[in-house]
C-alpha cells in the first residue's frame, strides 16, 4: 500500500494518529478521498474533527473552492457541529477571509438556526417522515448535543452556537437578547448552543452594572438567571486570566444577587461563580448555605468556607448525606488547615473516614487530597493499602502514587495492582512513582 492509499485509510477510519504520521512521511495533506474530493472533506463528513485538525495541520486548505462552489469549511458549518468548525476555522479568520466567505458562512450557520435542523433536513431531502434523534457527547470537548438523522443525512444541532462563534470570530457583537435566545431553548447541562452564547458573552468586557446582561439578575423565569449567572461565571473566568478592572464589581454584584436568589439551580451557580476569589463576604455567604437543602448550593458553599469557621461544620459535613457535598468537602479541607504539607488531626480524621465512603468519587477526592500530604501514620498508610482492593484503576493509581511518595515498601506491589499503565495518560505524573521507586532503591531499571 502505497503512503496516499495509507493515508486514504487512516482518514476513512478516524485513526487521526496515523493520519498525522503520513503526513510527517510526506503524504499531500489535500489528497483525494474516496469521493474524489480533497480528504479535508471525508473528515468533516465524519464530523471527525481530530482528523481534519490534523489535515489542516499537515496543509490542508479549509478555504479551497470545491466543484460545487463551496469549502471545506463551508461544509463544516453544514455538518452542525460546533467543535469542528470551531476547530477548522483557524487563525484570524477575519483577516483571512474575504467579506464574501465570511458572509457566506454567517448566512449559512443562521439559516439552519432560524429554519430549524428537522425543517431544513426534510426541505434538502423531501422526506416527511420523523427524524432519527440522539444526543452526542463530544469526546474529550466537554460538547452534549442533539444530532438528527433523516433521508440519508445526518446533522447535528449546533447551528446556534456556530453563528456565535463566527460572529465573534468576525468582530461582531449582536445585541444580549439575539445570542440569549440561541441558548435558552438548549438549558441542559453542557449543550454546545448553551455554553457558547454564555461563554462568548462572558467575554465581552463592558461593565456588568446597569447593563441589560445585569438586569436578568431579576427575570421571573430561573433558566434567564441561571444563564446570567453562567455568563458571570466566565466574565470571572477570563478575568482571572486577563486582570479585568470590572471583577471587584461583579463580585459585589454576585454576592448581592445570592442574597435574595430564590432558586437552588441558580443559587448554586451564583456560588460557583464567586468562590475563589476573594471578597470580604465570601465566609458569611458560605454559613448562609451550608444548611441549605439544595445539596448543589452546599457543595458549592463548602467553597466558601475557611479555616477559622470550617472546623466547626467539618465533621457534619463529611457526614453530609450528599455525596456531591462529600465530594467537595474532601477536595476543599486540606486547603482549610493544611501547612508545609502536614494536616492536622481532625483533618486527617475527616479525610480517612472519607476515603472509606460508598460514593466513588468522594473516596477518589479523599485519595487525592491525602495523598499531596506528608502524613505516614499507620491509618494513612492502612487507607491507601485497602485502595489497592479498588475496582477503579484509577483508584489504585492514586493509592500506588500516594504509597511511592511515602517511599512504602510495598510500593512495587502496589503498582503490580493498578495494571498495565499504558492504559494512562503519558502525561500522567503518577506512573513514574513506580520507576522513581525502582531508581532509588536500584531494584531495577529506571
Amino acid at each position: 500500500m502505497d503512503l496516499a492509499d495509507r493515508l486514504v485509510g487512516a482518514v476513512t477510519a478516524g485513526d487521526s494518529d496515523t493520519v498525522r504520521t503520513c503526513l510527517e512521511q510526506g503524504a499531500a495533506a489535500d489528497t483525494p478521498g474516496p469521493d474524489g474530493l480533497p480528504l479535508l472533506c471525508t473528515a468533516v463528513a465524519g464530523f471527525d474533527h481530530r482528523v481534519a485538525e490534523a489535515l489542516i495541520d499537515g496543509g490542508a486548505d479549509q478555504d479551497r473552492e470545491l466543484p460545487d462552489g463551496g469549502t471545506p469549511l463551508l461544509r463544516a458549518v453544514d455538518t452542525g457541529s460546533p467543535t469542528l468548525v470551531s476547530m477548522m476555522l483557524g487563525n484570524d479568520p477575519r483577516l483571512r477571509l474575504p467579506e464574501a466567505s465570511r458572509r457566506q458562512l454567517l448566512d449559512l450557520a443562521r439559516h439552519w438556526h432560524e429554519t430549524g435542523v428537522v425543517e431544513e433536513l426534510r426541505r434538502r431531502t423531501g422526506v416527511a417522515e420523523p427524524a432519527v434523534k440522539r444526543q452526542v457527547d463530544v469526546p474529550h470537548q466537554g460538547d452534549v448535543i442533539d444530532e438528527f438523522s433523516l433521508g440519508g443525512l445526518t446533522v447535528r444541532n449546533g447551528h446556534g452556537a456556530i453563528l456565535t462563534h463566527l460572529e465573534w470570530a468576525f468582530g461582531l457583537f449582536p445585541p444580549l437578547d439575539e445570542v440569549m435566545g440561541r441558548a435558552l431553548p438548549h438549558a441542559e447541562e453542557g449543550d454546545s448552543n448553551w455554553f457558547a452564547a454564555a461563554y462568548h458573552l462572558g467575554l465581552r468586557r463592558e461593565p456588568l452594572d446597569g447593563s441589560d446582561l445585569a438586569a436578568l439578575r431579576r427575570h421571573p423565569d430561573p433558566t434567564h438567571r441561571l444563564f446570567l449567572a453562567q455568563v458571570v461565571w466566565h466574565r470571572s473566568f477570563h478575568a482571572g486570566l486577563g486582570h479585568s478592572p470590572h471583577t471587584a464589581h461583579d463580585l459585589d454584584f454576585l454576592a448581592s444577587w445570592v442574597r435574595e436568589e430564590p432558586d437552588g439551580q441558580v443559587i448554586a451557580a451564583i456560588l460557583d461563580a464567586y468562590t475563589g476569589r476573594d471578597h470580604p463576604e465570601q465566609e458569611a455567604i458560605g454559613l448562609r448555605h451550608i444548611d441549605h437543602p439544595d445539596p448543589a448550593v452546599r457543595s458549592e458553599a463548602v467553597f466558601c468556607l475557611d479555616r477559622e469557621r470550617a472546623a466547626a461544620v467539618l465533621l457534619d459535613l463529611a457526614h453530609d448525606p450528599a455525596p456531591e457535598v462529600r465530594a467537595a468537602l474532601a477536595q476543599t479541607v486540606p486547603s482549610w488547615f493544611a501547612s508545609d504539607k502536614r494536616l492536622e488531626p481532625a483533618v486527617r480524621d475527616a479525610l480517612l473516614l472519607l476515603i472509606r465512603d460508598e460514593s466513588l468519587g468522594v473516596r477518589y477526592h479523599a485519595a487525592q487530597s491525602l495523598s499531596g500530604y506528608d502524613d505516614r501514620s499507620a491509618p494513612v498508610l492502612d487507607a491507601f493499602l485497602a485502595l489497592l482492593d479498588e475496582d477503579e484503576a484509577e483508584l489504585r493509581l492514586e493509592a500506588a502514587w500516594a504509597l511511592a511518595l511515602r517511599d512504602h515498601p510495598r510500593t512495587e506491589e502496589a503498582y503490580g495492582r493498578v495494571g498495565p499503565l499504558e492504559g494512562f495518560s503519558e502525561h500522567d505524573h503518577r506512573t513514574s512513582g513506580l520507576w522513581r521507586h525502582r531508581a532509588d532503591h536500584r531494584n531495577g531499571p529506571a
